[in-house]
């Protein structure tokens, strides 16, 4: 039996707009070819509106929200782009620049990454804040793949490729604020895992240089990206079956 679902009426700037009732704005946005940014956002794992990026304006809505974890509903106004946006996002993209080490020249991934890429679309090219450098030691004890925290801008996606895609949970985060970090295990070293598979779905979603395999090109890591959709309707039609 076909599935139901509520058809919501809204507007994206200005253009007249049908939609499922529970898609998110991310979702309707991206179906309607209208373009909205997001780091944290991956087609395939649970939003969780981390980064910020993708913040829209709504009609009578006093802030701005999160495209990526917003629901669409009957009636709505949304701008997704407009000066005071712009300002807001090129705000935290600096942000997210001013803390640890993301210098493109001496990266692994340079050309290849989407922090970088993200940034030049903003427009962002300096950065006004000062730099809270917290140098973290590079973990490259895994006999497949290396682990820098220094490039890592928490943005969850190797946590939630870990446990909801893969099942392991290997990742998780610990820590508050400039020292917030990644930790494997028990915060056990990468080579050390009782958990890891070695699937390397961490390394294919991490939009920086954070977490990489070794001898892997960085333009082969988005190869696999387009199987995360498929690959979590899989396994909640396995846990629906149990």
């Amino acid at each position: 039996m076909a599935q139901k679902f509520e058809i919501v009426t809204l507007k994206i700037d200005g253009k007249d707009i049908g939609a499922r009732g529970g898609e998110t704005i991310l979702d309707v946005a991206k179906e309607n070819n209208i373009w909205i940014p997001a780091l944290c956002h991956l087609e395939g794992l649970t939003p969780v509106g981390a980064c910020r990026l993708c913040i829209v304006e709504i009609k009578n809505y006093r802030n701005p929200l999160p495209a990526c974890v917003t629901k669409v509903f009957e009636g709505m106004d949304i701008i997704t782009h407009s000066e005071k946006l712009s300002h807001y996002r090129r705000l935290i993209m600096e942000l997210i620049l001013s803390e640890r080490t993301h210098i493109c020249a001496v990266c692994s991934v340079n050309g290849y990454c989407e922090l970088q890429e993200l940034a030049q679309k903003l427009g962002v090219d300096n950065i006004r804040f000062p730099m809270l450098l917290n140098r973290l030691p590079v973990d490259s004890s895994h006999k497949r793949f290396v682990r820098d925290d220094n490039r890592c801008i928490l943005c969850g996606r190797c946590v939630r490729a870990c446990t909801e895609i893969e099942g392991a949970h290997t990742w998780d985060f610990m820590g508050r604020g400039l020292n917030a970090r990644l930790t494997c295990d028990l915060d056990e070293s990468w080579g050390l895992s009782q958990t890891c598979t070695g699937c390397g779905k961490c390394t294919q979603v991490c939009p920086t240089g954070a977490l990489i395999e070794k001898g892997i090109p960085p333009s082969q890591r988005r190869n696999k990206r387009d199987f995360l959709p498929y690959l979590t309707k899989m396994r909640k039609g396995e846990e629906d079956n149990e």
